[in-house]
């Protein structure tokens, strides 16, 4: 009773005073508690996210500037290229921001080479070394060009058009004396006698073989054949013999530089041996 007296007796001079039980102040606590259990969780769970954030980026900024310095090439091996030079082949192959990276070179050209460049069939990158890199260049295997309204035709041995360029390539010799009034890409050579154009190619090998090259190779209307190198001619006559016609020239064309005439090699086989040149 008296407690009570004492209680009313205070709430009369404070009104506004909020008596709490002591169940009610145990549950405020408790709430405080886990508001604070609560709050340092969080913070505990963010700082911990914070710190594997920024090792994360540690690491990534770590593993890259690690490739960067390490996987960069400083050899390059280029091979088998004739129409394009090492520096246009790198060009190609090393292009954007990271084509010094091996690394990045060898996830680019995994299992896979590079197509649809004019002139070459293929191309395979190969990663022999952190900073060495080797290209292999597969050109379209080209027997010789026509000029034709400007432009250089290039066919195959079947006569099939391979390329059209305005640009000459070296090592091609150029095929002279063949009629035809159109050409289509990837179609063959309207000529009269298609079989020409694997005579063709053996001759380009045959002149490969010996280290030789013709500026032009010339068929008359019999398809006869005369080389040219140079302002020197040499007619080598139809097809027989012309294995052995263009082995025994490879002695004979040194003494030809310079020179201009004809070389008549028509009548030579392996029992005549016979030839003889005239000096315009």
């Amino acid at each position: 009773m008296a407690n009570k007296k004492a209680v009313k007796k205070v709430k009369k001079r404070n009104p506004n005073l909020r008596l709490v039980k002591n169940d009610d102040m145990i549950q405020e606590k408790r709430k405080r508690v886990r508001e604070e259990k609560l709050r340092f969780s969080r913070s505990k769970r963010v700082a911990i996210l914070s710190v594997t954030l920024l090792l994360l980026l540690i690491i990534l900024v770590g593993g890259y500037e690690y490739i960067i310095h390490n996987y960069t090439i400083t050899t390059v091996y280029v091979e088998g290229n004739v129409h394009y030079t090492n520096e246009e082949i790198m060009e190609m192959v090393m292009n954007g921001r990271y084509g010094n990276n091996s690394l990045f070179l060898s996830l680019k050209y995994k299992d896979k080479g590079m197509e649809d460049i004019p002139f070459i069939q293929t191309m395979d990158v190969s990663i022999e070394a952190k900073d060495t890199v080797r290209i292999t260049v597969y050109e379209k295997a080209l027997a010789g060009y026509v000029a034709y309204l400007g432009r250089y035709v290039y066919f195959d041995k079947d006569g099939i058009v391979v390329e059209t360029s305005t640009e000459k390539t070296d090592g091609i010799p150029q095929v002279t004396g063949l009629q035809f009034d159109h050409v289509i890409l990837h179609e063959p050579l309207p000529v009269e006698n298609p079989e020409i154009f694997s005579n063709v190619l053996n001759i380009t090998q045959q002149l490969d073989r010996y280290s030789m090259s013709a500026d032009r190779i010339y068929f008359d209307s019999e398809y006869r054949v005369t080389l040219l190198f140079g302002e020197a001619r040499v007619a080598l006559g139809d097809s027989q013999y012309i294995d052995e016609k263009i082995m025994k020239l490879q002695y004979i064309l040194p003494e030809l530089a310079g020179k201009k005439g004809t070389l008549d090699m028509r009548e030579y086989s392996e029992d005549t041996k016979s030839y003889s040149f005239e000096q315009d």
